[in-house]
């Protein structure tokens, strides 16, 4: 599920492999291998692609529809 969302994200944005992994300082054969299914983002890169397009990491993993995201930002409680 995951490489499927993640080229269907790429191709949405109109991006190749190879302008995608620039975007994101990755090798293209890392997202060849992501798209496939033939490897697995760690934690940190799965963060990294789900802030790139903006869409929570439950999307990415297939556990929801909703790809609502929620940023990183912080609260300032004074």
């Amino acid at each position: 599920m995951f490489g499927e969302r993640l080229a269907a994200l790429r191709n949405e944005k109109g991006l190749s492999q190879y302008d995608l992994a620039e975007k994101l300082d990755f090798s293209r054969g890392q997202i060849g291998n992501y798209e496939q299914g033939t490897r697995e983002p760690d934690f940190a890169t799965l963060i990294k692609i789900a802030d790139f397009f903006q869409v929570s990491t439950d999307y990415l993993l297939g556990r929801s529809e909703d790809r609502s995201f929620k940023g990183t930002g912080h609260s300032d409680p004074t």
